[in-house]
């Protein structure tokens, strides 16, 4: 596996109230992570976390259409594209 995905895997989020392993994370834990960032959606400032809600919904998608028990079994390059997205690494 790549350098790249190795990093995301092992880097620590907060997700469901907890400090995890990305991953560990499984379509569930993305799908709720995703409907709690659209609850913090709003105007001004909040209105960016629109495009976070929407890049966990597509992980949940993801790991749900190919079959991933966790983010861990995802094809490496599909993680490395959907990490900055979901601010699981810095963007840029």
């Amino acid at each position: 596996m790549a350098a790249d995905a190795r990093a995301i895997l092992d880097q620590v989020v907060h997700v469901g109230g907890a400090d995890r392993r990305f991953g560990e994370l499984t379509a569930a834990d993305a799908a709720t992570h995703a409907a709690a960032l659209r609850e913090m959606t709003g105007w001004g400032p909040t209105a960016r976390v629109g495009s976070f809600a929407r890049a966990w919904d597509e992980l949940a998608r993801t790991m749900t259409e190919t079959g991933a028990a966790t983010a861990a079994d995802l094809d490496p390059a599909a993680l490395v594209g959907l990490a900055p997205k979901l601010w699981a690494v810095a963007p840029g």
